[in-house]
């Protein structure tokens, strides 16, 4: 365990932003799955600029990496644009 101050307050931060960090992926992928299940264009279309704004925001906050925000953003623009 840690004997110095700073250690045991940055191990207490550390957990505060895990849980942060965990919430924001968890919902992250909720949406991202939401999105990917959709069949119907018109509500995807809507969806789509929330889910994206959302994924850049955690790749900027280092939450998630950028390539693969990137990689989800293209992922996601294939599937609206195929939806009929």
């Amino acid at each position: 365990m840690a004997n110095h101050k700073s250690s045991l307050k940055r191990i207490r931060q550390d957990k505060v932003k895990t849980l942060h960090n965990k919430y924001y992926a968890k919902t992250m992928r909720n949406a991202v799955r939401k999105l990917r299940s959709m069949t119907d264009k018109e509500e995807a279309v809507k969806l789509y600029p929330i889910v994206q704004k959302m994924l850049d925001k955690l790749a900027k906050t280092n939450v998630i990496h950028q390539n693969k925000a990137a990689n989800l953003k293209s992922a996601l623009c294939k599937h609206v644009a195929a939806l009929g």
